[in-house]
């Protein structure tokens, strides 16, 4: 086998060597990881994908299919960590990995899979990584989306895009939904999730109490899913929907994963919520104000995109995560009513199908 020829489009059937990918963690960018997954099974079969994953993004390796394990090792942010680094490194050449994608740009992300002496590196070019990265790529900047980026390193080096790439997929037994709604005390009915929380307080939809309190008027099961970050906006949310409305906030990601593949409709801001929901194959209404639905919408489609149509706002999208201009009108103008109907209309969507 050439060692060259990895990625370079010249497949080897009889290398079984695992692959493995250093991914952004972000929980939306950590789920829609899984397209690169799945481009390098349909490519390689016989290898094993592991995904490196902090503590927090781990519960998603667990449902995520064709994925052998995911390696959870927590580098922090802010500084670069010698003795994790170094730590990492060690494990990783335990694991005999022959190829290494690392999506981030960053310095950081190369270094323990280049002291580990994984043979193949392939990420882009960036932050002076000479030596980190031996299999370089270009043309980052020409690629549209966040996706096309890190599913482009999947490729082999200058393929075309395709017209579309495959979808992320989370699976979860339905028997362990079943265990999940048990335990929180939960019925087996249709049930509306909310997820009012983001990253970036300008794609925070603020009318969440006012559906909450609608939609349990219409004899609705609500549930407000999220992390730490979003008890108090849960607590709110409660408040004014009443006894019909729970708060399901926590801090283990596995909960937010169980209560967006029960629910029968999922309301979510532009956040990994969203992502997770759709790729359970829920159906999802995004909220989007600050950005823009092309860039950052699930690849695997929306049952309801929705955004306000009342006025043609010029700083819209601005992608920016604090609102400067407007006063928020890109997501205040969303009436609490326009956004229940749409949702009853998708649940009354998915009963007849579910009927047919």
């Amino acid at each position: 086998m050439n060692k060259d020829s990895q990625l370079s489009g010249n497949e080897d059937p009889g290398d079984t060597r695992p692959i493995l990918i250093i991914p952004y963690m972000w929980i939306g960018d950590f789920v829609r990881n899984h397209t690169v997954v799945r481009i390098l099974k349909e490519r390689w079969p016989n290898r094993p994908v592991d995904l490196l994953t902090t503590p927090l993004c781990a519960p998603l390796v667990d449902y995520m299919p064709g994925v052998r394990r995911g390696i959870i090792w927590d580098l922090p942010r802010s500084r670069l960590a010698v003795t994790r680094q170094l730590g990492l490194a060690r494990l990783l050449r335990e694991r005999n990995y022959g190829t290494a994608l690392v999506l981030p740009r960053t310095w950081k992300a190369a270094i323990a899979p280049a002291l580990a002496g994984i043979p193949e590196r392939v990420g882009f070019v960036g932050e002076f990584r000479f030596g980190l990265i031996n299999r370089w790529r270009w043309g980052e900047k020409r690629l549209p989306r966040f996706i096309d980026k890190n599913a482009a390193l999947a490729q082999p080096d200058g393929a075309p895009l395709p017209p579309e790439w495959p979808v992320p997929q989370l699976q979860v037994p339905a028997e362990e939904i079943v265990r999940w709604r048990q335990a929180n005390g939960l019925s087996a009915g249709a049930a509306v999730a909310l997820a009012p929380g983001s990253v970036g307080a300008s794609k925070r939809w603020t009318d969440y109490p006012e559906a909450a309190r609608l939609l349990a008027a219409q004899g609705l099961e609500v549930w407000v899913v999220g992390g730490p970050a979003e008890k108090g906006l849960a607590q709110e949310i409660v408040a004014a929907g009443g006894p019909g409305v729970r708060d399901l906030t926590g801090t283990d990601l596995r909960n937010g994963v169980l209560a967006m593949a029960a629910a029968g409709v999922a309301i979510s801001n532009d956040s990994g919520l969203m992502h997770i929901a759709a790729a359970l194959g829920t159906p999802t209404m995004g909220i989007f104000g600050p950005t823009d639905p092309y860039l950052w919408a699930p690849l695997n489609g929306l049952a309801a995109t929705v955004r306000q149509d009342k006025s043609v706002l010029s700083c819209q999208p601005c992608q920016s995560t604090i609102c400067r201009m407007n006063d928020h009108r890109c997501m205040r103008d969303i009436a609490a009513s326009e956004v229940v109907a749409i949702a009853q209309r998708v649940l009354s969507e998915t009963r007849a199908r579910a009927s047919t």
